[in-house]
């Protein structure tokens, strides 16, 4: 009751009793209260469900940037390969990076080859770029390269920019099948690093390793245009660089 009193005293003096402060003691569980206007309410409850927006949108944002990271930090980690060119040996030595000299070893008789001479007599294009066929069958080391049809090989300033391994066979249902057969008793990573090709997904697949590519093709039906295919990554941006200057130039010309 003392206290009472002493509140009431307090604001016995307020020009606006109506919107001043009530203060009174509860004596049920012995501490002071504070009543607060009806306005006072209403201005809490809004700051408390603008707080719970603001803090329901920081964790979506939280979450987000999270995903995000961790998709991007998959892929790159799907990405890498530390396998160098070298380390495949299933190619039979083929590797990027070989001068003609150098291919034409692997292919015991295909320097005495009329057609090869006359392919490799031809001069390079502008950009420095040439190619050459070799058909495996028609020479010494034809048993080394068993299912190969041919070879595709394209140069760039004199040494293999990048070459694709045509196979006869077999069938396989999935490109799978293929990488695994490929990839055994090697140091190549596992099927799950290969990344599919957008609308081949059951057919090519890729791995990127260490400045280079490696792609593999399936052919699900008959079989007769499975490929593997190296790539020199540093070769291929230099080509793309010469030519873009030269469009560049035949541009700027009046």
């Amino acid at each position: 009751m003392r206290q009472k009193k002493i509140l009431e005293r307090a604001f016995a003096g307020s020009k606006r009793p109506a919107q001043r402060v009530r203060m009174f003691l509860n004596p049920n569980i012995a501490r002071l209260s504070i009543k607060l206007p009806d306005k006072f309410r209403q201005t809490k409850e809004v700051l408390m469900k603008k707080s719970l927006a603001i803090g329901l949108l920081v964790i979506g944002v939280v979450v987000a940037v999270s995903t995000e990271t961790r998709v991007t930090g998959a892929q790159e980690e799907k990405a890498f390969c530390a396998v160098s060119a070298a380390q495949v040996p299933q190619l039979g030595n083929l590797k990027v990076g070989l001068t003609v000299e150098q291919v034409l070893a692997i292919f015991p008789g295909s320097s005495a080859d009329k057609e090869i001479v006359a392919e490799i007599a031809k001069p390079a294009n502008q950009f420095g770029a040439s190619t050459l066929t070799i058909r495996p069958e028609r020479y010494e080391s034809k048993e080394k390269f068993a299912n190969v049809q041919q070879i595709g090989f394209k140069f760039l300033d004199g040494k293999v920019s990048s070459f694709r391994v045509g196979y006869s066979g077999p069938q396989w249902k999935h490109v799978d099948e293929f990488i695994a057969s490929f990839s055994a008793g090697s140091n190549l990573p596992a099927i799950d690093a290969w990344e599919a090709y957008v609308g081949l997904d059951n057919q090519l697949k890729t791995l990127k390793c260490s400045g280079f590519e490696l792609s593999i093709f399936a052919n699900s039906t008959e079989g007769k245009t499975n490929y593997v295919e190296m790539r020199d990554l540093a070769a291929e941006e230099k080509l793309k660089e010469r030519r873009a200057k030269a469009r560049a130039a035949q541009e700027a010309k009046p």
